[in-house]
């Protein structure tokens, strides 16, 4: 999955980029309001993890911003701002919950999974497809009960698949969920790792869809 970083403070920055990145999470970082919003209107992201006193811009417009373009990316505030009104201010100007810093990082991941699944449309702590289950919060894969080892990027190819059965992502799409700002992006890669998953769960788990992209089969 690929998420969008919006912080400010360069050692919070690093310290939570480096967290995220080590659960295989594709990490931007923007550092201002303004970078925020271009990021957000020239790239697609799995949820935006907000703070709100940035320079420039500050974290509510960006966010009523979003909102107010139909954008309904999962957002999760995280800020010192720890005013009950300035809670409110940000719940309802659309954010989908609020963290405040200094936060736990175990809490702030299990933040994340809760909204991805949400935004998901599923409630249950891991997906099951076919004998196939995933649970985001340990990584671990079975299949028919026997667990399997995925790589990183297997599983960011395979979690949003297997998430909406019979919706249908493009190799692009899929190229988001595994690459942030100033990786190298190999042509093949989205085929490479499909072949590794097919391998691995089974070689219906993953359909082509001629032209189109791939799909989990309903």
């Amino acid at each position: 999955m690929r998420l969008l970083l919006v912080e400010d403070d360069t050692m919070i920055g690093e310290a939570v980029q480096e967290l995220l990145r080590a659960e295989h999470y594709a990490v931007d970082w923007a550092r201002d309001g303004g970078a925020a919003d271009t990021a957000l209107r020239t790239q697609s992201y799995d949820l935006v993890l907000l703070d709100l006193g940035l320079p420039g811009r500050d974290g509510l417009s960006v966010l009523r911003d979003m909102r107010t373009r139909r954008d309904r990316t999962p957002v999760l505030i995280a800020t010192a701002r720890d005013a009950v009104q300035q809670r409110v201010q940000g719940l309802d100007a659309g954010a989908d919950d609020y963290l405040l810093k200094p936060y736990d990082m175990d809490e702030l991941l299990a933040r994340i999974r809760a909204l991805t699944r949400r935004a998901a449309g599923r409630a249950e702590p891991s997906y099951e497809h076919e004998g196939v289950k995933i649970i985001p919060a340990t990584r671990e894969a079975t299949v028919n009960g026997h667990a399997v080892i995925l790589s990183a990027r297997e599983w960011a190819v395979l979690e949003p698949l297997l998430a909406r059965p019979g919706a249908v992502l493009s190799r692009a799409q899929l190229e988001d969920k595994l690459y942030g700002w100033g990786d190298e992006v190999s042509s093949n890669a989205v085929e490479v790792y499909i072949h590794g998953l097919r391998r691995k769960l089974g070689a219906g788990i993953i359909i082509n869809v001629r032209g189109v992209g791939y799909m989990v089969p309903t």
